[in-house]
């Protein structure tokens, strides 16, 4: 039997992405092998967020080819549709899938599956591709323009089209490979309509688009069939879901069937999803990923704070504490609003994990404007933070901008948050020493000096060692004895 491997790389949705693939190619009859030195067909499913992502993918095309020539390797992702050329010159590479075709990606590569990687996207006499037009007979108006109708010194065929023409949204499930029987990840929303100008994500995922409701329900309900306990919904720009759905004539969201409207004829909102998911299925613990300053309204985090079935745990990016900044940057807030925000959050949820993104070294980030960052972090009650340095993305309008930072002021401004990050998630489990708190056993055990444990992860996104044998998949209470490693331990209660 023909086997396969995903390799993922970057965010949640890149990673539903890779879950979404791997669905398609077990649904055509491939295997999937243990590792991709093992396998057939190899695919690359890429992030393109920074200079290093892109070569962090390089290095594992050329790794896996060097490993395993024979095998079939294809690369897809954000880096495959913003620079195919580029990847399609890499030496392994049989073909390059941009996210424009992803959806067809199994469909491309298992009709040719058996063929010889040169005949892999010929020509036919119209000038289209056999395996396009076989999979896909409209192939031909979807403005697909394989590369080789431009040049023939390519050695790989590249499906890439203009991602904004393309409305599909993916629905599977993507586990950790270490908890794949506790905590899916389903992604519901994708693309993005905002501009900020330093990211090259809405050029390479497009507009953004939600995942029907009734889809997001059955998907839900499928994993809570299968024993779920916990699911995490994740978007590129979650909170603007069901913006783009149509309204349907239906009076409630509420409904079994068809495509459901909110009361009153409104389009749904991202709260509405979050009270469908509650309502119509028997999910025991739902958990938000990533959303934007501005769509944590009042209602959504009253929401989040009265119902035990919502994690108690908000991510809610920054990327700059200066007004001067963020216009820059062409985000929508102010660090005035991001503050409102995050005291609304800490009000309703005195327990919760709230999270932020930081960016160092934007291009004109003075000593002045950092420190302004610096202070809004100190003084905001955040527990953790995910800090980067800025990486400029060709065709944003931020890499044209003068002024960049040099390259060694950016790392230090980027240790200096780390520094803060550690003081202020160390604080916050020390908070919890004595007490107790709900978490979730993982499919991780092991042992140290006082014995067998088996890590968990609490509802308020703390990691815990909790002492013995536990099965995975399991909502329990432990009490919190101490900190250590960055970890809470405990014992079951």
């Amino acid at each position: 039997m023909a086997t396969f491997y995903v390799t993922n790389f970057g965010c949640r949705a890149t990673q539903a992405d890779g879950a979404a693939i791997e669905r398609q190619l077990r649904e055509r009859g491939l295997e999937r092998a243990g590792e991709a030195a093992e396998a057939g067909l190899v695919v690359l499913n890429t992030c393109t967020v920074t200079a290093a992502a892109d070569q962090d993918a390089r290095a594992a095309i050329r790794r896996i080819h060097r490993k395993n020539p024979d095998a079939r390797i294809v690369v897809t992702g954000c880096y495959a549709q913003r620079a195919p050329e580029e990847i399609a010159a890499l030496p392994g590479v049989s073909s390059v899938v941009g996210n424009s075709h992803k959806h067809q990606l199994a469909e491309i590569v298992v009709a040719d599956f058996g063929r010889p990687t040169a005949d892999l996207g010929r020509q036919t006499s119209d000038g289209g591709l056999d395996a396009m037009v076989h999979a896909d007979p409209q192939a031909k108006a979807k403005a697909f323009v394989p590369l080789a109708q431009l040049t023939s010194n390519v050695r790989s065929p590249i499906f890439v089209s203009d991602i904004f023409a393309h409305t599909e949204l993916q629905a599977a499930p993507v586990f950790d490979a270490a908890n794949e029987r506790t905590r899916p990840n389903l992604k519901v929303q994708d693309g993005c309509d905002n501009r900020c100008s330093f990211c090259v994500i809405p050029y390479v995922r497009g507009q953004s688009r939600s995942l029907q409701l009734d889809e997001v329900i059955r998907e839900v309900e499928t994993l809570v069939n299968a024993g779920y306990r916990e699911v995490v919904i994740s978007g590129i720009n979650l909170g603007r879901w069901g913006r783009d759905l149509a309204v349907s004539s239906q009076p409630s969201a509420l409904g079994k069937t068809g495509q459901r409207a909110t009361i009153d004829g409104r389009r749904p909102g991202f709260e509405d999803l979050v009270r469908a998911i509650l309502s119509e299925t028997a999910l025991q613990k739902l958990r938000i990923s990533s959303v934007e300053p501005m769509d944590w309204s009042d209602e959504l985090i009253h929401l989040m704070a009265d119902s035990p079935r919502i994690a108690k745990h908000a991510h809610v990016p920054l990327q700059s504490g200066s007004d001067a900044v963020l216009r820059r940057m062409h985000r929508k807030y102010r660090p005035w609003h991001y503050r409102e925000k995050i005291e609304k959050i800490r009000a309703a949820m005195p327990n919760a994990a709230i999270g932020a993104d930081v960016m160092t070294g934007f291009p004109g980030e003075s000593d002045l404007e950092f420190e302004a960052t610096r202070r809004l972090v100190e003084d905001l009650p955040l527990t953790y933070l995910h800090v980067f340095t800025y990486s400029a993305r060709p065709g944003t309008p931020a890499a044209a901008m003068s002024k960049h930072v040099p390259v060694d002021v950016a790392r230090e401004r980027n240790h200096i948050f780390r520094e803060v990050a550690d003081e202020k998630k160390m604080a916050f489990m020390n908070s919890f020493v004595g007490r107790t708190i709900e978490a979730i056993t993982l499919n991780i055990a092991g042992s140290d000096q006082e014995g067998e444990y088996t890590k968990g992860l609490t509802d308020n996104y703390l990691s815990i060692r909790v002492r013995g044998n536990h099965p995975p998949n399991r909502w329990i209470p432990a009490k919190v004895e101490g900190v250590s490693g960055g970890e809470l331990v405990g014992f079951a209660s």
